[in-house]
């Protein structure tokens, strides 16, 4: 990451949140930089956040908070199923996501389909703090492709889909994963009573188009569809995600059913998610509520969303 036009770029890593706003981070140290056929990846230690993995100059995780976006990630889903045993990960390179689905002593696989497999090899070699080896689990399965090509090919069918993609960037490698067209290729992937959980944006007070638009465009394909949102420091925002289903709502579950699903369920002690955070993450805001309301648009394939 060095630069002898800008030399201060050795010391500080600049986050591009959005066009509006830029967060520095002072670097430690530059484990990793390099460019893969699909994106620009670095593995840098921070002051602020750790070791963090940035692709195209924005962080992705941080191994301070990460456990915050992955656990509201996973477990809403895996923990509202009856009983999760076939779980398909699109994306989720540094192998996060697979380790919380993994940590359910349920599932007996997790695919999980990502299209930059340098990323992945990558993430393995300087991230274990991220991926703990869930790679090596005998029950993951790695495929590297488009996830949805994978999902057009296959015939296999699975309880649970997460949705853990970069945003939706103009020429980037995942604005056709975020259409009507392609939740309804999910869909019919799914087993009955099953259940997807989609990273869906940023969902903070100023920027909420792209998450509005996402669970638009859910709510034309799923019977129900089930918003919520956690705040991650490294991404400086509220963070939006989403549920969908023809079955299964994961607000009906108490506080009390969620802590005892996990208790039955669960190889790890969580740091964030419980009961009671389940409940709150469900609890949005009024604005954000109203946002939700009157969003109109559906994301196609012909009318894609971009982040910015």
């Amino acid at each position: 990451m060095s630069d002898p036009d800008n030399p201060d770029k050795s010391k500080w890593l600049r986050d591009v949140v959005s066009p509006y706003l830029v967060q520095l981070h002072s670097i430690k140290q530059v484990i990793y930089s390099g460019q893969t056929e699909y994106q620009s990846v670095e593995i840098v230690d921070t002051g602020s956040f750790g070791i963090c993995l940035v692709l195209d100059g924005r962080i992705q995780s941080s191994e301070r908070d990460e456990f915050i976006y992955h656990e509201a990630l996973v477990h809403p889903a895996m923990l509202s199923h009856s009983y999760p045993e076939t779980v398909l990960i699109a994306g989720g390179g540094e192998g996060a996501t697979l380790r919380e689905v993994l940590a359910h002593n349920t599932v007996r696989k997790a695919v999980m389909v990502d299209l930059d497999r340098q990323v992945i090899d990558v993430c393995r070699r300087f991230l274990f703090s991220l991926h703990q080896g869930s790679f090596d689990d005998g029950r993951a399965e790695l495929h590297f492709a488009d996830a949805r090509r994978y999902l057009q090919q296959t015939s296999r069918k699975f309880d649970v889909v997460i949705i853990d993609l970069v945003e939706p960037l103009e020429g980037g490698p995942a604005c056709l994963l975020y259409t009507q067209e392609f939740y309804q290729l999910i869909r019919e992937r799914l087993n009955p009573e099953g259940i997807i959980s989609v990273q869906s944006g940023a969902s903070n007070w100023t920027d909420s188009k792209v998450f509005t638009a996402i669970i638009n465009t859910l709510r034309s394909v799923f019977a129900i569809v089930c918003p919520y949102q956690a705040y991650v420091p490294s991404f400086v925002d509220l963070w939006g995600f989403s549920t969908a289903s023809e079955s299964v709502d994961p607000t009906n579950h108490s506080p009390e059913e969620i802590d005892r699903r996990i208790s039955v369920r669960l190889s790890k002690k969580l740091k964030s998610y419980d009961g009671l955070t389940h409940q709150a993450l469900f609890t949005l805001p009024k604005h954000l509520r109203h946002q939700l309301a009157i969003a109109k648009k559906i994301i196609t394939d012909k009318k894609p969303i971009f982040a910015y």
